[in-house]
C-alpha cells in the first residue's frame, strides 16, 4: 500500500509535469500563431509531439500514468495534429491559458465559447452521488475474493465508468470555473443508450468521439464511404487504448483490445445498414439500454479486461484506491480534530 512519502513524491513529479505541459503548450501556440497550416507548422511542432508520450511515464502510480496519458499521448496529441492542419479544437488565437487548458486537459468549448460556465445543481449532486457510488464499491473490494468472476467484471465496468466520468467532469469543472467557460459535457448518460450507435457516438466519452471524427472519420468517409470511416475510427481507437494499456500495465500489447473496438465498429455498420436499408427502428426503448450495456459487458469481460487482469494491473490499482481512501480519511480525521480543538478553546 502506498505510502505518504510515495504520494508526496508522486505530487511533486506532477507540478514538475504540469509546469512542463504549460511550456509545451506555450510553444505550440507560439508556432502556431507564426506560421500557416501545413507539414512546416507540424515539422515545428514534432519536438512537441515527441515529447508528450514520454512524461507519464513519469509516475510510478498507475491512476497517475494512465490518467495523463490518456491527457498527453492521446487526446493532446491529436488536437495537435489537428492544429497543425488549423482543424479545431484548438486554434492560435485562443487566449493563452484557454489555450493551455484546451490542448492538455480532457475539455472541449462549446460553440458559443463566451458565454460563462454555470454548474448546476443537478450536475453537482449526480457528481456526488457518482463519487458516493464510487466509495461504495472501494468498500465491497476486500471480499472480491467471494463474488463470481462475471459479478467482479461488472463492478469493475461500473468503476471504470464512475472514475472516468469523475475525473473528466473534475478536469472540465477545474478548467471552466478557473478560466470562466462553457465546456461540452464529456458524457451523456450511456445508461441511457438504445444503441450501440448511440452509445460510442452520442453518450460514450463524447470528447474523444469530438477529436477522432475531424481526424480519423471525416477524412475516411470522404474518400471510401461511411462503414469504411467507421472501421477506421473503431481500429484507430483500439490501437490508442492498446498504448493506454501499455501505460497502464507496462507489459507488451496483445490486440484484444483492438478486437474489442473492431468487434464493435463492426457492429455498428451491421446496425446502421439495418436503420437505413431495412428501415429497422430497433428494439423497444425499455429494452435497448440493457441490451446494449449487457454487449458491452460482455464482450469487455472477452477482450477488453484479460490484459488487464493478466498482468494484475487491477490489483494494484485497487492497492492504490485503498491507500487513497485511506489517505483522505486521515486528513479528514485530523481535520475534525482541529476543528474540535478551536470549538473547545472557544
Amino acid at each position: 500500500m502506498a505510502d505518504v512519502p510515495v504520494l508526496d513524491g508522486e505530487l511533486q513529479k506532477l507540478m514538475k509535469i504540469t509546469l512542463t505541459i504549460i511550456a509545451c503548450m506555450s510553444y505550440a501556440r507560439f508556432i502556431s500563431s507564426k506560421t500557416s497550416p501545413g507539414y512546416l507548422r507540424l515539422t515545428l511542432l514534432l519536438p512537441i509531439l515527441s515529447l508528450l508520450p514520454l512524461l507519464p511515464f513519469s509516475f510510478s502510480s498507475v491512476h497517475l500514468r494512465g490518467i495523463s496519458a490518456f491527457f498527453l499521448s492521446w487526446l493532446s496529441i491529436f488536437k495537435l495534429l489537428l492544429l497543425s492542419f488549423s482543424l479545431p479544437p484548438l486554434h492560435p488565437s485562443l487566449p493563452l491559458p484557454i489555450f493551455i487548458a484546451t490542448a492538455s486537459l480532457p475539455v472541449k468549448l462549446r460553440s458559443s465559447s463566451t458565454s460563462i460556465a454555470t454548474t448546476s445543481p443537478l450536475s453537482l449532486f449526480s457528481s456526488i452521488f457518482k463519487l458516493l457510488l464510487l466509495l461504495l464499491l472501494f468498500s465491497l473490494y476486500p471480499y472480491k475474493h467471494l463474488f463470481p468472476s462475471y459479478l467482479l467484471l461488472a463492478l469493475y465496468c461500473f468503476h471504470i465508468y464512475l472514475a472516468l466520468e469523475l475525473v473528466l467532469s473534475s478536469a472540465r469543472f477545474l478548467a471552466g470555473t478557473l478560466l470562466g467557460l462553457d465546456l461540452e459535457p464529456q458524457f451523456n448518460a450511456p445508461y441511457f443508450s438504445t444503441s450501440l450507435r448511440d452509445f460510442w457516438g452520442r453518450r460514450w466519452n463524447l470528447m474523444v468521439t469530438s477529436i477522432l471524427r475531424p481526424s480519423v472519420y471525416h477524412p475516411i468517409r470522404s474518400r471510401f464511404g461511411t462503414a469504411a470511416g467507421v472501421l477506421a475510427v473503431f481500429f484507430v481507437s483500439g490501437v490508442m487504448h492498446e498504448l493506454m494499456f501499455y501505460y497502464l500495465t507496462l507489459s507488451s500489447p496483445t490486440g484484444e483490445v483492438t478486437c474489442f473496438f473492431i468487434l464493435h465498429g463492426f457492429c455498428m455498420v451491421v446496425e446502421g445498414l439495418f436503420a437505413r436499408r431495412w428501415k429497422w427502428g430497433g428494439v423497444h426503448p425499455a429494452v435497448a439500454p440493457p441490451l446494449v450495456l449487457g454487449f458491452v459487458a460482455v464482450t469487455g469481460f472477452w477482450l477488453f479486461f484479460p490484459p488487464i487482469l493478466r498482468t494484475g494491473t487491477d490489483e494494484k490499482t485497487l492497492e492504490e484506491c485503498a491507500a487513497m481512501v485511506a489517505f483522505l480519511e486521515k486528513g479528514a480525521r485530523a481535520l475534525l480534530d482541529r476543528i474540535g480543538l478551536l470549538f473547545n478553546r472557544v
